[in-house]
């Protein structure tokens, strides 16, 4: 059994083979609403105060990074193109600011960028903020509860793999060298404790026959600005996804072996409190090239949206996934997600295991 069921409204949840919904109960959909005008993967989707959402550059077919920008409307389900970037950029990061503007940040376009630009959406513009100690892509960036940016790792210029780490702070634009990672990581993922660490888990140093996918795990903590390792996985990962559930611990999901032919449905839990990865429940479907696609319910379930042809949704009361209704075209890699304010989740773009990319945009609904 897999230690992450829990209690609703003070009653356990029911077992799955009883808990069919009845013909009243609203069913879950999964739809597409709309086409962005640029088909687009390794993108950033944000979502803003206004409730709308703000698609960023990405990967075009063919390889080039992409400058355009798009906003989705979610109360009419319309896409609009706006302002461009200054830079192109592919494999960057996107941040919610305090305030509502959206720093993007790094990324490549030929070049390993180390320029920061920002968002407000009262003017609907990009403008220079700042840049980071060095070059990187394929970074994580995590928001702080005090509003800086932790950024940690990615590939830097010369095709370095990147142990250190920096922090932002979007007041003075001015960012930071803090303590490296204990290993140099691309393809990791980064979730912020409700401690206020950051979780660092699996990824890959090297490429092609010199890959080495980790199953190692690291914490920063903001008041000493240093990492330190902790619990090990049971599986090596990289391009996987990872989640702070409810109860505080992290669910990581899927991902994939060094050679990248090999993809998980297993899911693993860190527990804070010990330090250490136990076995999560499985997925019906392997998945990989997911980060940041996977998103928190208000009632604690966990729906994960890509890398796979369905989306599954853990029941955190029964502690197993299942699929929700409806299909996506394929199975799209390297989409992006976020989460509309009535509770619907957005997927948009991503590429095929033909090497295409989508101008797909698809709304799912859970009741």
């Amino acid at each position: 059994m897999y230690l992450i069921a829990g209690v609703r409204g003070g009653i356990m949840a029911c077992v799955v083979s009883l808990c069919q919904p009845t013909p009243s109960e609203p069913v879950a959909s999964l739809r597409q609403v709309a086409t962005m005008r640029s088909a687009r993967s390794v993108h950033t989707a944000t979502t803003l105060p206004s409730g709308q959402v703000l698609l960023v550059g990405g990967m075009a077919d063919g390889g080039g990074s992409m400058s355009s920008v798009e906003i989705f409307d979610p109360t009419h389900d319309t896409v609009r193109p706006v302002s461009a970037l200054a830079t192109p950029r592919a494999s960057h990061t996107a941040t919610l600011l305090p305030d509502g503007r959206v720093l993007v940040a790094g990324g490549y376009n030929g070049t390993y960028l180390a320029s920061l630009e920002r968002f407000d959406s009262s003017t609907t513009r990009f403008v220079a903020a700042g840049s980071l100690s060095e070059g990187r892509s394929g970074h994580t960036a995590t928001l702080l509860p005090d509003g800086r940016i932790l950024f940690v790792g990615g590939v830097g210029p010369g095709w370095t793999f990147l142990k250190s780490a920096e922090l932002y702070d979007p007041s003075t634009g001015h960012s930071e060298p803090v303590g490296s990672m204990r290993s140099p990581r691309e393809s990791h993922t980064a979730t912020l404790l409700a401690d206020g660490r950051v979780l660092i888990v699996g990824g890959h140093n090297g490429r092609r026959q010199d890959m080495e996918v980790y199953a190692s795990a690291e914490i920063f903590s903001p008041q000493t600005r240093t990492f330190e390792r902790t619990g090990t996985l049971g599986t090596a990962r990289h391009k996987h996804d990872a989640i702070t559930l409810a109860d505080g611990r992290v669910l990581v999901i899927g991902g994939a072996d060094h050679t990248d032919r090999l993809h998980y449905a297993s899911t693993e839990i860190f527990d804070p409190q010990t330090s250490t990865f136990a076995p999560g429940p499985p997925m019906a479907h392997r998945r990989y090239k997911l980060n940041g696609t996977s998103v928190l319910m208000p009632n604690g379930d966990v729906l994960v949206t890509a890398g796979a042809p369905v989306a599954e949704l853990l029941d955190i009361g029964t502690g197993r996934f299942r699929a929700l209704p409806g299909r996506f075209p394929e199975a799209f890699r390297f989409a992006a997600t976020a989460t509309l304010r009535n509770g619907d989740v957005l997927v948009a773009g991503g590429y095929s295991d033909r090497i295409r990319n989508s101008p797909g945009i698809w709304r799912i609904r859970h009741p």
